[in-house]
């Protein structure tokens, strides 16, 4: 079984997580955060680590309330992966991010890290997106 690598992603309206996983141990870690401007990310930049890394897929996390009713930010998200595929040509797979963002502060804040101000912020967004991305990994090996 050969490792094939992939992105995920915590889309939200100020930044873009992203963190970057492989199939072989079913981990992945953070990579950046990218700001966004009215829910675009930096596509030039998007575009740039998707050619580096070359992933085989891109693993877009989909936040719904706890009831699994759709939300606005459910509905962004959903174009986002759209645009991405679009944009990326690569196969884009959606999972369920419900709490991804609280598990990511939980797990910064056992360590001790202060998350105040921006830095903070990105910190959240890339564990969200390594989150999203072990946990979509994970379902892939249950199949």
């Amino acid at each position: 079984m050969s490792a094939q690598t992939y992105l995920g992603f915590d889309y939200g309206w100020c930044r873009l997580g992203i963190a970057v996983g492989q199939s072989l141990t079913g981990g992945a870690r953070p990579v950046t955060t990218l700001r966004c401007r009215q829910g675009q990310p930096d596509w030039a930049a998007l575009i740039h680590l998707i050619e580096a890394w070359q992933p085989t897929a891109l693993v877009v996390g989909i936040p719904c309330h706890a009831d699994g009713s759709a939300s606005k930010t459910t509905l962004q998200a959903v174009a986002f992966a759209q645009r991405l595929e679009q944009r990326g040509g690569l196969p884009v797979h959606q999972v369920d991010e419900r709490l991804s963002s609280h598990e990511a502060r939980a797990r910064l804040q056992a360590t001790g890290r202060r998350l105040r101000g921006a830095t903070g912020k990105a910190l959240v967004d890339q564990l969200a997106a390594q989150i999203i991305l072990e946990t979509w990994l994970n379902e892939q090996r249950l199949l």
